[in-house]
């Protein structure tokens, strides 16, 4: 039956030009599934592009330190043996050189580096704590012969200890280290001036607190007295200065940059950094700009595996402590060890054993040779004067 168009009229008359619409709806459909698959495949292939992209950029800001490791390498025989499987000893170095991009306001670039800052980093073996010892850089030494930069070998000499960097750079510093505490290195970081201003800037700066206002010109910092939230600029001049905080001397100082790193560490341990890429990625490529590492650290997987078991440590075990020292005997602006107490801290930190820190006001003294309130007889374990990062400068 048909109607005055012809068109077909009735039960199922219809029926063909269903098929054909339901037909064109599911082309329709696959095809939009085919381009929604073709989408979600694009942005996977972008963002692992960008992850890649990433991953290879902060791989390649690290500076592997080779001569190092060749000469490191050449001595091998007499280096000391690591005694504890997992335990790592860490070498960090802080370079006062004025080459690089910012760090010429610093002073002269006087043709060869010191080291401004050393720190004996030992991470236990079952990651439940990490020991930050500072040397001096007045320390009194026994510097061993090293190459030096023209390729010829220096005498060996009893100097400061930052006379190593100076003269053989990172490897000599270790072989120095290695000779002074017999401890193996594993691996070692040097970061220069600039590096450490852009990982401060990286978390949004750093809080510390002052008795006092400052006004120092040789250290670019004015600050007024209370609460301060460091940039990096200022977070140097902080660390760095001599005479216008504390007494002036170096131990002080030390000290001063110890409290400064565990404010760091807390800092950077904060959800708002770790679980913040916008936050991290910036910290990520500050410090790894930053970086001159042994071979094995100088890339992304290498340090990640040096550093994943450190987000569980307790701040209150991430311990900060100067080695025992005392004015030279010879030169009252140098260092010495004090003796028993500092090998007592290089046997612990060799055997992988606790190290305790207690405030300087505190009546246990370096070496802890008397119990808590003062009772006579040896304490169950010595006790150093520092700090732990859980300790907050303003508190």
């Amino acid at each position: 039956m048909t109607d005055t168009a012809g068109k077909p009229v009735g039960p199922g008359a219809g029926a063909g030009a269903s098929a054909t619409g339901d037909g064109l709806i599911r082309r329709r459909g696959r095809r939009r599934l085919r381009n929604c698959a073709l989408g979600a495949a694009v942005v996977l292939v972008v963002a692992a592009g960008a992850g890649w992209a990433a991953y290879a950029k902060l791989s390649a800001n690290i500076t592997a330190d080779e001569a190092a490791a060749a000469e490191l390498a050449r001595y091998e025989r007499e280096r000391p043996t690591a005694l504890v499987r997992g335990a790592q000893n860490i070498l960090l170095i802080g370079s006062d050189t004025r080459a690089g991009d910012g760090n010429g306001k610093y002073g002269r670039d006087l043709g060869s580096e010191r080291s401004d800052t050393t720190i004996l980093l030992h991470l236990a073996a079952d990651r439940g704590s990490a020991t930050a010892v500072s040397l001096p850089r007045d320390l009194m030494v026994d510097v061993p012969s090293c190459r030096q930069e023209d390729g010829t070998r220096s005498d060996p000499v009893f100097a400061m200890f930052n006379h190593a960097f100076q003269v053989g750079g990172s490897a000599c510093t270790i072989r120095t280290v290695e000779k002074l505490t017999d401890i193996r290195i594993d691996h070692h970081m040097v970061v220069d001036f600039s590096g450490f201003k852009e990982m401060v800037d990286a978390v949004d700066g750093v809080e510390v607190c002052l008795r006092e206002p400052v006004d120092d010109k040789a250290a670019k910092l004015k600050l007024p007295a209370g609460r301060s939230t460091l940039n990096g600029e200022q977070a140097l001049g902080y660390v760095r200065a001599r005479k216008s905080l504390g007494n002036g001397s170096d131990t002080d100082r030390m000290e001063r940059q110890q409290r400064f790193l565990g404010a760091l560490v807390n800092k950077v341990q904060s959800n708002d950094v770790l679980l913040n890429p916008v936050k991290l990625y910036p910290l990520l490529d500050a410090a790894t700009s930053a970086l001159t590492t042994d071979p094995e650290l100088a890339n992304l997987r290498g340090l990640y595996q040096l550093v994943r078991g450190l987000r569980d440590i307790p701040t209150e075990q991430v311990r900060f402590l100067t080695v025992p020292r005392e004015s030279y005997v010879y030169n009252a602006n140098r260092d010495q060890l004090v003796e028993p107490e500092a090998e007592k801290l290089f046997a612990r930190l060799r055997a992988d054993r606790p190290v305790a820190v207690r405030p300087e006001n505190s009546q246990n003294v370096p070496g802890g040779n008397t119990r808590p309130g003062g009772q006579d007889g040896p304490s169950p374990a010595p006790t150093f004067r520092g700090y732990t990062a859980a300790e907050h400068p303003c508190e």
